[in-house]
């Protein structure tokens, strides 16, 4: 048995707007307020108070009022059906009018909520919501089971012994690469006339380096800003598919955001 208390005159239910949000908000705050779970008994418990608060709404036009009996009619019958002695026979593929409403509200709830926490985002004046990336997997501890004292040494001796890589002259590494992005966006464009789609890593050499890795990309966004090529990614840190449009001609010789 379900013990509630109800509400009384003395605490009237404060109607904030001329006409009310909705049928699911006045259905919701009941079920909230009376510390139910939104479930087919629960729908049938508030039925008399929403009747009572329905007749006591201020004057609304035909439209507006029918939300409101449409939720009306379902909860009589729903609280219809709990004193029916035996549930009724229901047709196959039929639903059940609790568990539609009762799901409905779930819903609405859910959405409710979002709205409500992307209301406050505006309210402190931040116009952008971040995507958080994901936990990263922390690999387990080196196993160094069955490994002895030679076969550490063996390990030292053969690392010891490659031959290092050769380091280029101070000039070389001062001086500014030579690729463009103009030259990117050929090679881009290159590659997908071939191929018609491709990943960005496999727009990149075994060796390359940071500039030319943030070469191609902003190559990449060029293309994308003037719709010559769509980019997709499935989830953050993923490899970025990207694909030649309709729109796509060939043509490269259009002014650059980000210069040469």
């Amino acid at each position: 048995m379900i013990v509630v208390n109800p509400l009384t005159e003395s605490e009237p239910y404060l109607v904030t707007t001329p006409v009310y949000q909705g049928p699911l908000d006045l259905l919701l705050q009941l079920i909230e307020r009376a510390e139910l779970d939104i479930a087919k008994l629960s729908l049938a418990h508030v039925t008399n108070q929403y009747l009572n608060y329905l007749e006591n709404l201020p004057e609304l036009t035909a439209d507006e009022i029918s939300g409101f009996l449409v939720i009306a009619a379902k909860l009589i019958q729903i609280k219809s059906e709990t004193l029916l002695p035996r549930p009724p026979t229901r047709d196959p593929g039929e639903e059940d009018p609790g568990e539609a409403l009762a799901r409905q509200l779930l819903l609405y709830r859910q959405y409710k909520r979002v709205a409500e926490s992307l209301d406050e985002i505006q309210k402190l004046d931040q116009r952008t919501y971040v995507s958080l990336a994901p936990v990263p997997e922390i690999e387990g501890k080196l196993k160094l089971t069955g490994i002895g004292i030679s076969d550490l040494v063996a390990a030292y001796i053969d690392v010891n012994s490659r031959k290092p890589d050769e380091q280029g002259s101070l000039d070389s590494a001062i001086t500014p690469p030579k690729v463009t992005i103009r030259q990117k966006i050929r090679h881009v464009t290159e590659h997908l006339r071939r191929f018609g789609r491709s990943s960005f890593k496999s727009l990149l050499g075994e060796r390359s380096t940071r500039e030319e890795i943030g070469i191609t990309f902003l190559a990449m966004l060029e293309l994308v800003k003037f719709h010559f090529v769509e980019a997709h990614q499935e989830k953050l840190f993923s490899d970025i598919e990207i694909e030649a449009t309709q729109e796509w001609e060939g043509k490269e010789d259009f002014e650059l955001e980000f210069g040469e």
